[in-house]
């Protein structure tokens, strides 16, 4: 049986773009709006889940209070950790660390920030959480509420990207894409 896995991305956040990865930003009033019009019309869903971070998290604890749905907080869905490049920009990144930042933009999988996590370790986690996901509720319909990185890894995989191209997806604040996870793990995007 398969899972309905609809995928939303948090808003535009108070500190800004960048690399926030770990950072714990909260939404701005835009954000909030950029959510809450990204919901309307759309579901009904059995179930939410969501990334602990407060730009994701609270953004689905007040759905669940709309919609009285279960709300499960799960860290493995969070963005990927940048370590030393956390807050930055590219812009600044070119300034200070350009060849790092081209080698890590041309395949993420093979360059890792410094102190950051592995995107092969990123992906494994994540991968882990939907598997678990598919395992624990097939037949349902889940609203995830997540991170751009997180986004971009599972419709790279559903779209049959080469992991070369995984930041080349584009995934705007408030954004909503539809997958179905299959029981073997395998992704397909709907509409």
């Amino acid at each position: 049986m398969t899972l309905r896995l609809d995928l939303l991305r948090h808003g535009e956040t108070e500190l800004g773009g960048g690399l926030r990865g770990s950072l714990d930003d909260a939404l701005t009033d835009k954000g909030w709006a950029q959510m809450r019009a990204a919901v309307v019309g759309r579901g009904p869903w059995d179930r939410l889940v969501s990334s602990p971070l407060q730009r994701c998290a609270r953004f689905a604890q007040e759905l669940r209070g709309q919609l009285d749905l279960p709300l499960t907080l799960d860290g493995a869905v969070q963005e990927l950790h940048f370590g030393a490049w956390e807050g930055q920009g590219a812009a600044a990144l070119m300034e200070t660390d350009a060849e790092a930042l081209g080698r890590f933009w041309a395949d993420p999988y093979a360059f890792t920030p410094p102190q950051g996590e592995p995107v092969s370790d990123f992906s494994a986690r994540v991968l882990a959480a939907v598997a678990r996901l598919q395992a624990a509720h097939a037949g349902e319909r889940l609203l995830l509420v997540t991170h751009g990185g997180v986004m971009r890894l599972l419709l790279a995989r559903a779209r049959g990207l080469p992991r070369e191209q995984l930041l080349t997806v584009e995934v705007g604040h408030g954004g909503l894409f539809s997958l179905i996870v299959e029981a073997d793990g395998s992704l397909r995007e709907v509409d």
